[in-house]
C-alpha cells in the first residue's frame, strides 16, 4: 500500500463512470495515499487445528449440496421475524438456517431483552473482566432468542474522525486497547472452554452460544458522511497507507480472530478507492490470508455493489439478497466459466463450518423463534432476559463512569438535605418505547437521557432506569428533598441546596457525524446553575469526546463526571457512584482537548470538495498519529489525557521489575505457521513487566494500572501495552503483572510484509494514565 498509482485508480474510477470521466476526476496523484493491489484467487478454508473438526462435518454436509444450494446460502432472505437478516434453511440436508441480528450493545428491535452498556462505555472500564462477562450474558440472550449470529461487537470505526457518528459502538481509539476488550467480547459470547492467552487464563462460559460477527466494520469505516453513494456523489474512500492499516486498523480485528471470531462483516465505504466488499486485499490478502480467517464474510446491509467480482474478492454472503448480484446470476457465472464452482463451494462452507464450530447443530434454538414481526401482535413471548446478567448490567454500568473533577470535597455526596437537578438528559426520554421497534430508539436532545446511541447499535431493553428516577428513589430512603427543573434555560437553584446536579448529553447515532463536540446550550446552563450553587456537580452522558472549557474553570463547578453510555441500569449506577456506595474506577478511552483545533485535521470527517468533489477522498496521511499519540508528537496539553480518570481513595506505584523470558526467542521475524489471527509465534511470550499498586486511602477501589512501551525505531514516543485492574482494600497492595508478546514489541515492515521484533533498547512506563507514569525501566534485545 505505497503511494497509490493513478493508472489504477483511473481504472477503478471507469468502472463505475466511463474512462473519460475517470480522466476528467483524476489530475493529481498527490491528493491519494494508498493502494489496495489485487490479491487472488480468495483463498479457500482449510481448517486446522480449533477448526478442523467443524471443517470435516462442514466438508460432508456442502458435498451433498446442489450448485443452486450452495448459491442459496449466499444471499440474505426476509422472513417473518425481526431478524436483521437470514441465511435460509436447506431442509433437504435439515439444515435449520440462520439468524443474524444488531447489535453490540443488546438484542435490538424486539421485546423482553436487557440493554447492556455500550461499545464506549466497556472501553472507560477499562476492564477485561467486565467484557467477558458483558460477552458472556448479552450472548446468552441471544442464543434464547433463536439469534445465531450477534451483529457486534464492533472495532470499526477505530475513532479517527472526533466527531465520527459511530465511535461510541467500539471500544476506543487505541487499537491495544481496543484489541484487548474485543478479544475478551468474543471469548465470552462464543463460550468455548478454557484457552490461554500470554500467560492469562479465562475460564469460559460452558455453552456454545453465538457467532460474533466482529462489525462495524471492515475496514476503514471512519466516517458517516458519505458511507454510501448518493446521487452522483460516490462513497468516501478511506485511503491507508500499509503500515498505518496494520498497526492501526487491522490490529483489533487480528485480535478478535485470533480469540476465534466466526464472521467478519465488510464495510460501506471504499479503502483505497475500492468498494470494502469488493477489496481483493482488505478481504483476500489481509483477513483471509495474513490472519487465516477461517470464518465467512458478510456484507453490510446493502454494501455489495458487483457480482463477480465481489465473489472472486471474498465476499462470501451478501445482505440482503435484494441487490440481484447474486443468486440466479452467481449460478450462472459458474456454468458461463466466470466464476469457478470452487469459490461457491467455499462460500457454503465457510457458512456451514462457523454453523458446526459453534455447535448451532445441537439443541440450538430454531432461527428467529423470539424474534415476532411485531411485538405489538399477538405472539409467543420468548423472554431472553437472564436474572444472573443482573450484576453484568449494574457493574457495567458502574464501572464506565469517569469521573474526571472533584473538589470542595463534594462527592462522594454525604446525606444531603436538598438536592437540585437541572437538564434534559436526568430523565427519562418523552417517548421511550421499548415495543416500537424502532431502529433508532435512543434519546435525542432535550427529549431525555441517553442510554445508549442511536442506529442499528441502540438498545431496546424491556425496562431502563434515568438518573432522576434512581436519585427520587434514594432522595425517598434518605429523606432528601428535591428540586427539579427540566426545561428552563435559566433556572432559578433553591438557595438551601447542598449541592445542584446538572445533566447534559452529547448525542450520536448511525447516519451522521456528530454536529459538534460541545455546545453552548449545555455550557450556558452550567455556568447559569454555578453562579447560584457552590458544589455544582456535571453529568454528561457521551457518545465521544466532549470539550469542557466552556465551565470547566468556574469555581463552583466542582465535580465532572463522563457517564458514557451506561444502559438500562443507568440510574442505579449513577447514585451507586454519587452516594460513595461504589468508587468510580473508569478512565477516559480517548483524549479531552482544551480546543476543537487541538485535535488537528481528524476533528472533522472528509467531505466531497474541488476536483473530487464526486469521489470524496479520506487520506489518513497522519499515519499512527492519532489522539494521544497526536497529542504527545505536537507537544499539545490536553485538558484530560487518555487514560485518566479519579477515584474517591488514591493509589501508590513501586517496585518496577522487568524480566526477559528466558528462552524467547528474539529472532527479528515471526516463523511460525499461520492459525486464525496470523502467524503462531506473534503470541510468544518475550517480557513480563511487574509493579507494586497499594490503595494508599481510606475507602476500597479499583486502580487501572497502564503499562506504555517506547519501542526502538518506532515513530511514537510511547504507546499502551498493557492494563490490569485490581480491587483494593485501604492499605491494600497487589503485584500487576503484565505480559508482552512478540507482537506487542513489534513494529509492521512494508518491505518483509511481516511484524519485526526490534533490536535496542525498550523504554517501559508504568502509572495511572498516559501522562502520569511514575515507574519507568527499560530493557535491551
Amino acid at each position: 500500500m505505497v503511494a497509490i498509482k493513478r493508472a489504477a485508480l483511473l481504472a477503478g474510477l471507469a468502472q463505475l463512470i466511463g474512462t473519460s470521466a475517470a480522466q476528467d476526476a483524476i489530475t493529481d496523484d498527490s491528493h491519494f495515499y494508498g493502494q489496495s493491489p489485487p490479491v487472488y484467487p480468495s483463498p479457500e478454508m482449510v481448517g486446522g487445528n480449533e477448526w478442523e473438526a467443524a471443517f470435516q462435518k462442514a466438508k460432508l454436509l456442502v458435498g451433498q449440496m446442489t450448485l443452486e444450494e450452495k448459491v442459496n446460502l449466499t444471499a440474505g432472505v426476509t422472513k417473518d421475524s425481526t431478524c436483521s437478516g437470514n441465511i435460509p434453511a436447506i431442509e433437504r440436508l435439515r439444515f435449520p438456517g440462520m439468524c443474524l441480528s444488531d447489535a453490540g450493545n443488546g438484542l435490538r428491535n424486539t421485546d423482553f431483552v436487557s440493554g447492556f452498556p455500550s461499545g464506549i462505555h466497556v472501553g472507560a472500564s477499562w476492564s477485561k473482566d467486565l467484557a467477558f462477562r458483558r460477552g458472556t450474558t448479552m450472548g446468552g440472550e441471544f442464543k434464547t432468542k433463536g439469534v445465531n449470529v450477534l451483529l457486534g461487537p464492533v472495532v470499526g470505526p477505530a475513532w479517527r474522525i472526533v466527531r465520527g457518528g459511530r465511535n461510541w459502538e467500539g471500544f476506543s481509539v487505541d487499537p491495544w486497547l481496543s484489541g484487548q476488550l474485543v478479544a475478551q467480547t468474543v471469548s465470552g459470547i462464543q463460550g468455548q472452554g478454557v484457552i490461554t492467552s500470554t500467560k492469562v487464563s479465562i475460564l469460559r462460559a460452558t455453552l456454545s452460544i453465538l457467532i460474533p460477527n466482529v462489525l462495524q466494520h471492515y475496514i476503514g469505516n471512519e466516517q458517516e458522511t458519505n458511507r454510501n453513494p448518493e446521487g452522483n456523489i460516490s462513497s468516501v474512500s478511506s485511503n491507508i497507507d500499509d503500515k498505518t492499516i496494520h498497526e492501526v486498523y487491522l490490529w483489533p480485528f487480528q485480535d478478535a480472530v485470533r480469540a476465534g471470531s466466526g464472521n467478519i462483516m465488510c464495510s460501506y465505504q471504499r479503502v483505497n478507492n475500492s468498494y470494502g466488499c469488493s477489496n481483493s486485499k482488505t478481504l483476500n490478502g489481509l483477513l483471509k490470508s495474513e490472519l487465516g480467517f477461517q470464518g465467512f464474510v458478510v456484507s453490510d446491509w446493502g454494501a455489495q455493489h458487483a457480482g463477480v467480482a465481489t465473489a472472486k474478492a471474498g465476499l462470501d454472503v451478501a445482505m440482503p439478497s435484494n441487490g440481484g448480484f447474486w443468486g440466479d446470476h452467481l449460478i450462472e457465472a459458474v456454468k458461463n466459466g466466470s466464476l469457478p464452482e470452487s469459490r461457491v463451494t467455499d462460500m457454503a462452507m465457510r457458512v456451514i463450518a462457523s454453523w458446526y464450530q459453534f455447535n448451532q447443530d445441537q439443541d440450538f434454538p430454531k432461527p428467529g423463534i423470539g424474534m415476532p414481526s411485531n411485538v405489538l401482535d399477538p405472539h409467543e413471548i420468548v423472554d431472553g432476559r437472564d436474572p444472573a446478567a443482573a450484576p453484568v448490567l449494574l457493574n457495567g454500568a458502574i464501572e464506565g463512569h469517569v469521573l474526571v473533577k472533584n473538589t470542595k470535597d463534594t462527592l462522594p455526596l454525604k446525606s444531603p438535605r436538598m438536592l437540585s437537578l437541572f437538564g434534559y438528559s436526568a430523565k427519562t426520554p418523552d417517548d421511550f418505547n421499548p415495543s416500537a421497534n424502532s431502529l433508532f430508539m435512543a434519546a435525542f436532545g432535550e427529549n431525555g437521557t441517553m442510554f445508549g446511541g442511536g442506529g442499528s447499535g441502540a438498545i431496546t431493553p424491556a425496562l431502563a432506569i434515568s438518573p432522576f428516577e434512581a436519585l427520587k428513589m434514594r432522595a425517598y430512603q434518605d429523606g432528601t428533598a428535591v428540586f427539579n427543573d427540566f426545561i428552563s434555560d435559566r433556572p432559578s437553584v433553591e438557595p438551601s441546596s447542598d449541592a445542584c446536579i446538572v445533566f447534559g448529553n452529547a448525542w450520536a447515532s448511525e447516519g451522521s457525524d456528530r454536529p459538534a463536540i460541545r455546545d453552548d446550550y449545555s455550557d450556558s446552563l452550567i455556568k447559569s446553575v454555578a453562579d447560584q450553587c457552590n458544589k455544582t456537580v456535571v453529568i454528561f452522558h457521551n457518545a465521544g469526546p466532549r470539550l469542557v472549557e466552556g465551565f470547566i474553570d468556574h469555581p463552583n463547578v466542582t465535580a465532572v463526571i463522563f457517564a458514557h453510555l451506561p444502559g438500562q441500569e443507568s440510574g442505579p449506577a449513577l447514585v451507586s457512584l454519587l452516594f460513595g456506595d461504589t468508587s468510580p474506577s473508569g478512565k477516559l478511552p480517548y483524549t479531552v482537548a482544551k480546543n476543537e483545533s487541538d485535535y488537528g485535521d481528524v476533528l472533522d470527517p472528509a467531505q466531497p470538495k474541488g476536483e473530487f468533489a464526486n469521489f470524496p477522498q479520506a487520506d489518513f496521511n497522519e499515519g499512527i498519529y492519532l489522539d494521544y499519540r497526536y497529542f504527545d508528537k505536537k507537544g499539545i496539553e490536553p485538558r484530560y489525557e487518555f487514560g485518566f480518570g479519579l477515584s474517591y481513595t488514591t493509589f501508590a506505584y513501586s517496585n518496577i521489575s522487568i524480566n526477559y523470558i528466558e528462552g524467547a526467542n528474539t529472532y527479528p521475524w515471526p516463523g511460525g505457521p499461520i492459525v486464525s489471527g496470523g502467524q503462531t509465534d506473534l503470541w510468544d511470550a518475550i517480557a513480563t513487566v511487574s509493579v507494586n499498586v497499594k490503595n494508599t486511602g481510606s475507602v476500597a477501589g479499583a486502580e487501572v494500572a497502564q503499562l506504555y512501551v517506547g519501542i526502538p525505531g518506532a515513530p511514537t514516543k510511547q504507546q499502551l501495552r498493557g492494563f490490569e485492574k485490581p480491587f483494593l482494600q485501604p492499605s491494600q497492595s497487589e503485584t500487576v503483572t503484565f505480559h508482552l508478546t512478540r507482537r506487542d514489541l513489534s513494529v509492521w515492515s512494508v518491505e518483509r510484509q511481516k511484524w519485526q521484533l526490534q533490536q535496542g533498547t525498550y523504554k517501559f512506563y508504568v502509572g495511572s494514565s498516559s501522562r502520569r507514569l511514575p515507574l519507568n525501566g527499560t530493557m535491551h534485545l
